[in-house]
């Protein structure tokens, strides 16, 4: 559904392989190329000034998401006897505390197979999706309990531009507490107490809420997975909204961290509830209802979060700032920069 209109040459240098502690730097110390919505004026600047660009009475919504080590491997055995060894599990999402979509890599498992992943660990194929490589798992725990096996034998999600297998910490974001994304909430990844602290200083308001993301790629081109075909499950405390209404109601902006708090708030208001799941897609079609900026990084030619970003700036100015931001040697995903559009 990405339109074809977002499309740019990014150079494999800009692929950010290595997080910025790695590279001699603190996670704040990152650039950030700051994007007028209105008049698309680019700006050059660092991630620890954000502050600097945010006003009293503001809000500043997080996703509090944690990652978990979503790659797991198993044995795989079918009527009891051992069929496959080695098997790759990548956990998608999740359906239920002890049920999970998840993607399979091996060709040989089938449905009523059982995958043990350790002693005490295993789960049973239950079921698959029409048109699609995931498979539904139930796990022989659920839970915390799932949740401490999961953290004790699985492993970060990493795609091909990532050369080394970095430890999980280096994968989560500083405030993130409640357990469930497959791949980080990558937009709050640059921040640090030491900058929260300032931006609550400075009288802008924090506030919390989760969505946890789902796998994105499914390790083949000829599978994917589109805006609308990827659910996710988002919780909005109340006193999250509160805030937010009331920060408008007192003339402040709303300024989201990442594509997966512009798509929590706007599901609630589409939908009336503060929590459930979503498939909400945004382009430049949506009016967006409260949000009045973005905390973002730089994403991939012809990317559905590109798209969003389309709700907030036309698609010119964004092509034009991300052409200077490759000019400029921005860096891209996780590990990279960041953008505020404002």
């Amino acid at each position: 559904m990405a339109t074809a209109n977002l499309l740019f040459d990014l150079p494999p240098a800009l692929h950010a392989s290595t997080p910025p502690e790695q590279r001699g730097i603190r996670r704040d110390r990152v650039r950030m190329m700051t994007l007028d919505r209105v008049s698309g004026e680019v700006g050059h600047d660092h991630f620890f000034h954000l502050d600097q660009y945010l006003n009293s009475g503001d809000v500043l919504v997080l996703n509090n998401s944690r990652t978990i080590p979503a790659v797991l491997k198993a044995i795989m055995k079918r009527n009891g006897a051992l069929v496959y060894e080695d098997v790759e599990v990548r956990l998608a999402r999740r359906i239920n505390e002890g049920v999970w979509e998840s993607l399979i890599v091996s060709d040989t498992v089938k449905l009523g197979d059982t995958l043990h992943f350790s002693h005490s660990l295993s789960a049973k194929v239950t079921g698959e999706k029409e048109n699609s490589p995931l498979k539904t798992l139930h796990f022989s725990k659920t839970g915390s309990e799932l949740f401490n096996d999961i953290y004790s034998l699985g492993e970060p999600v990493r795609y091909e531009y990532i050369h080394h297998p970095w430890n999980l910490n280096y994968y989560q974001t500083v405030y993130g507490t409640v357990p469930g994304s497959v791949e980080m909430p990558s937009a709050g990844r640059a921040f640090s107490w030491e900058l929260l602290l300032a931006l609550q200083q400075k009288g802008v308001k924090i506030a919390f809420l989760q969505l946890h993301t789902g796998l994105s790629y499914l390790l083949d081109d000829k599978w994917h997975i589109s805006p609308v075909e990827q659910v996710e499950q988002y919780k909005i405390p109340e006193e999250t909204m509160e805030s937010i209404l009331r920060t408008k109601d007192e003339g402040g902006r709303v300024i989201a961290v990442g594509t997966t708090v512009v798509r929590a708030i706007e599901s609630s208001l589409s939908s009336g509830r503060l929590e459930g799941f979503t498939k909400l897609y945004i382009d430049s079609k949506h009016q967006l209802k409260l949000i009045n900026g973005i905390v973002t990084g730089f994403h991939e030619p012809e990317a559905s979060h590109l798209d969003m970003l389309t709700a907030f700036i036309s698609e010119d100015n964004l092509l034009c700032a991300y052409q200077e931001a490759i000019d400029q040697g921005y860096l891209w995903h996780e590990f990279g920069d960041m953008n505020l559009i404002i």
